[in-house]
């Protein structure tokens, strides 16, 4: 029996508000049945700042820190905390809940998903493995996490090496579709990630500072050659395929497409209402 095929979409640099409109507009299509399962690879222009679907901006974002470093701002679909989208490769997996050997659980399915992730970080010679907590403390502080800042922490079975969070995902599930995404991290300036967040005190967000490179680290520190964008996507496209058993094959979007893109982008996730709603 043949392996399934997927389509592989890798559409470069796009707009904070066009990259997540082309997620949902993916999530759409295959719901309805138009397109297959589809593997995303994307990348920022400029870099943003993403918040997760529940976070309040007024409360944890500084948007004056967005403004100074000329950042993008966007709220995501999905849940999880505030991520930086710099220097890194970003995917995203559309995939059907009736997926075979897809769990039902949100959990063992970002286990399936990340297999592709791990995969990909073997391909660069990365020992990379799953986090799971080994304690009740560690799993309380993943349900109910102490700042807004996604790499403060890994959640269930993200990336790590070293004990270290390496790459950042979160799913939602509407209309019977997984949609996954997530940051595969090539360097990480820890200071203007940092900068972009309120705290209760200075103290607090120097602890902040200071606690971050103990518990994220950045391909480039992991390595003592330059990794390209180019060859993390063929890592991670590699590691995918491995990880899923499958077969990617590219896939361009019609001008019909894009401007049902167009439309959910400007509907949504350019329009303010959405973006800074309580």
């Amino acid at each position: 029996m043949g392996k399934t095929i997927w389509n592989f979409l890798n559409s470069g640099k796009c707009s904070p508000s066009f990259n997540m409109a082309l997620d949902e507009a993916l999530l759409e299509w295959h719901s309805r049945g138009e397109i297959g399962p589809v593997l995303r690879f994307y990348e920022w222009e400029p870099a943003t700042l993403s918040i997760g679907y529940f976070q309040r901006v007024e409360k944890e974002i500084d948007l004056e820190a967005v403004k100074k470093h000329n950042l993008g701002f966007v709220r995501r679909p999905t849940g999880g905390r505030g991520v930086l989208h710099e220097h890194e490769l970003t995917y995203s997996v559309i995939v059907t809940e009736q997926y075979p050997a897809m769990p039902e659980t949100v959990t063992e399915a970002y286990r399936v998903i990340s297999g592709g992730l791990l995969e990909g970080f073997r391909n660069l010679g990365l020992q990379a493995e799953f986090s799971v907590p080994q304690s009740k403390e560690q799993n309380d502080i993943l349900k109910r996490p102490k700042s807004a800042v996604c790499f403060d922490a890994p959640s269930w079975y993200e990336l790590v090496v070293e004990g270290k969070k390496v790459a950042g995902s979160a799913q939602t599930r509407q209309k019977g579709v997984i949609l996954q995404h997530g940051a595969i991290l090539l360097s990480l300036d820890e200071e203007k990630l940092v900068s972009l967040f309120k705290f209760d005190s200075e103290e607090s967000r120097k602890r902040m500072l200071e606690s971050l490179p103990k518990k994220a680290v950045a391909i480039d520190r992991l390595t003592d050659r330059p990794i390209s964008m180019e060859e993390c996507v063929a890592a991670f496209a590699g590691g995918f395929e491995t990880a899923l058993d499958i077969v990617l094959q590219p896939m361009e979007l019609t001008e019909e497409q894009l401007l049902f893109v167009k439309e959910i982008e400007e509907k949504k996730y350019a329009n303010k209402d959405w973006t800074f709603r309580k």
